[in-house]
Parts: C-alpha cells; structure tokens; sequence
C-alpha cells in the first residue's frame, strides 16, 4: 500500500469506469440551477431531487469510517473535498441507472453479494476490502454494495453495446453516457460547481476512477 492514499489504483481494473478513462471525454457545459430554484437540493437530476441532507449523510459515514481508521489524519487530508466528491458519485449512480435501463440491464441481489465476495477475496477479506475502497474511492463500509451494484451494470452495458476495453470501446461508451448525461438535464447547485455533460462529473473536479495507477489491485467484476 502506498503512502498517498489518492494515488493508490482502482479497486476496479477493467470496470466500466476504467473500461474508459474515455468515458470522462468532452462536451458543452450545463447551466448550473440557483440555490433559490431549488432549495435544500445538492443537484436535480432527470427532475429528482438529490438532497443536500442525502449527501451531508454520505459524508457523514465516509468521515466516521475514516477517523476509525489507523490512517484516519491522512485519508480525511486526501479527501478535503469530500462533498462534491460524493456529490459526483450520486450524480454519476443516476446516470448509470438510466442507461442501465435504456439498453436493458439490471443487477439483482445475488448479482451484488456475488460479486461483492469476488473482490473480497481478491483483495484478502472482507476488511481489506472495505480498507481499500475508504482509501482509493472515499467509500465507506455501508457504500460498498452501491458501488458494486454500480460497477455490475456498467459491465453489463458495456457487454450489451460491444464496448470492448479499446479505444474504439471507450469511445462508444462515453457517447452512451454522454447521452444519458444530457437526457437527464442535471442542475448544480452552485456551491458544489457545474455538470459535465461530456466528462460526466462535476466541472474541473477530478474523479477518483481517473487516478494514476500505481499498483494492481484486486477488480469488481460482474
């Protein structure tokens, strides 16, 4: 394990994210919606509200979980900008339910628990598990089902286009997204930033699935 926690690797090695650190490409920038249009919300998206209490909850559970840990002063400095890094995830688990749904795919819950004790025992357990995705990805213990439910269907969708893990791949999945993006019509607070259409996360925010890689590490696969 490195000693710079944001430049560990994915857990995921060949997941839809990194399936395409293409998938992140570029496009127009969105209007981002006033504080006043909508109140207590952190970002609309396809019309629903992801509240700021919802995300304030996510950081919430990131930060406890990261003060129980042995690198707690470390993992909190490596995450200064926690909310608008969850606040991406949200926005992001929307787009993905949406062209989950367009091109067909779901995951279940056997999909998940399956796929979830893959990856525990490549990574060496259950609490290593857990470790190394409050370390790369900034997800807490109670998060990780959501992020494998995630990853499951990105698999799914790239396998449903023919999105191969090439160049010509990434690009077919980034315009898939890109669509779904825009189709959404997602509104920012500002105060977290402006959406993305094309890079799919929030303005210059750096997402997490797009670090240097620095190790192998074990992947979630569907």
């Amino acid at each position: 394990m490195t000693n710079d926690p944001r430049r560990e690797a994915p857990l995921h090695r060949r997941t839809a994210l990194s399936v395409s650190a293409a998938l992140l490409a570029a496009a127009p920038l969105l209007t981002a919606c006033g504080a006043d249009a909508h109140p207590g919300a952190a970002a609309v998206v396809g019309g629903q509200r992801i509240e700021v209490a919802s995300l304030q909850a996510q950081v919430r559970d990131v930060r406890a979980a990261q003060q129980a840990s042995p690198q707690a002063a470390q993992l909190i400095q490596a995450t200064g900008d926690l909310s608008r890094e969850k606040l991406n995830g949200m926005i992001f688990d929307r787009i993905v339910d949406r062209v989950a749904e367009n091109h067909g795919v779901s995951a279940n819950r056997a999909e998940i628990q399956r796929t979830r004790a893959q990856a525990a025992a490549q990574a060496g357990g259950e609490e290593r598990l857990a470790a190394m995705l409050l370390q790369q990805q900034g997800i807490a213990p109670d998060q990780i089902d959501a992020a494998v439910r995630r990853q499951i269907l990105m698999n799914k969708v790239a396998e449903k286009i023919g999105a191969a893990n090439t160049p010509e791949g990434n690009k077919k999945l980034t315009e898939v997204f890109t669509a779904a993006s825009k189709e959404l019509s997602i509104d920012v607070n500002p105060r977290y930033g402006t959406w993305d259409d094309a890079k799919i996360q929030l303005g210059t925010y750096k997402a997490p699935w797009i670090r240097p890689v620095t190790q192998d590490a074990p992947a979630i696969q569907s």
